[in-house]
């Protein structure tokens, strides 16, 4: 596979059987394109789809305590839906690999 996606809004109701794939996986699959993993855009860092700012760079601001309209003015490309995307994937794929207490 050339590139990896994550993604975004629902799509049409797929004719799949969803049997068998996490919440997350078949999250991913139902969504359009938010992030993007190809080789030839900085090495295979995972970028906003559309441009070439990488996801960790969200996820910097953030730690440093920058605010989401700071990465946004900084980064106009990146759309503020992408963003919150973004965001809400990683709490949803942390939430699916937390460890039970």
């Amino acid at each position: 596979m050339r590139g990896a996606f994550l993604r975004l809004r629902p799509e049409a109701p797929p004719d799949k059987d969803w049997q068998g794939y996490t919440s997350v996986e078949k999250h991913c699959m139902q969504r359009e394109a938010v992030v993007h993993s190809d080789p030839d855009v900085l090495g295979g860092t995972p970028v906003f789809v559309g441009t070439r700012v990488p996801v960790k760079n969200l996820y910097q601001y953030l730690e440093a305590g920058d605010s989401l309209a700071d990465f946004l003015e900084d980064f106009p490309s990146v759309s503020r839906q992408q963003a919150v995307a973004a965001l809400e994937l990683g709490r949803e794929m942390t939430e699916a690999n937390a460890t039970p207490a």
